[in-house]
């Protein structure tokens, strides 16, 4: 465990930094929209609605498939905007989050607060209400998982931060699942798990590269706290995991021919990237040597094939 104390902004200064005369109605429209961290979510949607295709063997119900992805979106920026919040003394600190609404004073703390509390409570109620109170209190658990575990108890303390508390990101697949079937079973199991060990790999790579931005304000992310070798055969033990599990769905007949080789070649090149990052750890490569945003940028680009071949398997079975 590591504890860290982060020493924030004398009081008023985020909330002070800019007056209302210079907080014209676009900008902050932009800013709200900014606290929801809007290319996040879209990658939680990219897990959610494939799901929703598998769960049906087919096409779902066009309305439902918009309520969720509303839901969705609700929640998860009523999460990020209550993490901003959290987070306002050290992304004032950091380079990378410099210029976050908070910061910049495009938005007062208690704007944000009241935001991300209200955007909690319509999306559990919209959750409930249209589409069922299973994926209602799933989307609930994981905003609270995001904000309460990951973020105000992990994130500064230990290194297994974005491990465990990863798990808050890898519910969607849960909740479109549940929000066809008002149930679940062993194939959004297993794409959770799918995303659990993706995570991490996904992540290190980008902490390694904004390590200094970590140390600076004492969160100790793995690459932090330990060299790039150490990090790096990490990256590929969960790699190896992350594939593996990929492919349970065929065997329990989940899925057929296409996914496995979408999952077999892009999981085959997420290896080779993987091992690759750590030879050149081990080589001692240091800055832009060192390559790890290759892994970063394609661990996106892995995920989003892969739940694109989740939807599209049930029309070639």
């Amino acid at each position: 465990m590591y504890v860290t104390a982060v020493e924030s902004r004398p009081a008023g200064v985020l909330e002070t930094s800019q007056s209302t005369k210079h907080r014209p109605f676009g900008a902050r429209v932009k800013a709200f929209v900014a606290l929801t961290k809007p290319r996040i979510i879209e990658l939680l949607l990219i897990t959610t609605v494939p799901v929703m295709f598998l769960a049906q063997q087919g096409v779902p119900d066009l309305k439902l498939v918009l309520l969720t992805c509303v839901g969705g979106y609700l929640s998860a920026g009523g999460a990020n905007a209550l993490n901003m919040y959290i987070d306002r003394d050290i992304d004032a600190l950091m380079s990378r989050t410099a210029q976050r609404p908070l910061v910049t004073g495009m938005v007062t703390p208690r704007e944000c607060l009241t935001f991300g509390i209200t955007l909690a409570v319509v999306s559990t109620l919209l959750f409930g209400l249209t589409v069922n109170w299973l994926s209602a209190w799933l989307s609930l658990g994981a905003l609270l998982f995001y904000v309460v575990v990951y973020t105000m108890i992990l994130k500064r303390r230990t290194s297994q931060n974005i491990v465990w508390g990863g798990i808050a990101g890898c519910l969607p697949v849960l909740i479109g699942w549940s929000s066809v079937t008002n149930s679940l079973s062993w194939a959004p199991v297993i794409l959770f798990l799918v995303m659990f060990f993706w995570t991490p790999p996904h992540y290190w790579p980008l902490s390694m590269k904004v390590k200094d931005d970590y140390a600076r304000v004492g969160v100790p992310m793995l690459p932090v706290i330990a060299s790039n070798k150490v990090v790096a055969r990490q990256i590929v033990l969960y790699s190896w995991a992350m594939v593996a599990v990929s492919l349970l769905l065929t065997p329990l007949g989940y899925t057929g021919w296409f996914y496995t080789a979408v999952a077999l070649v892009t999981g085959g090149f997420w290896l080779w990237e993987a091992h690759a990052l750590q030879a050149r750890a081990k080589d001692g490569a240091v800055g832009a040597k060192l390559k790890e945003m290759r892994l970063f940028h394609w661990s996106i680009t892995y995920v989003s094939l892969l739940f694109v071949a989740v939807a599209v398997d049930p029309f070639l079975r």
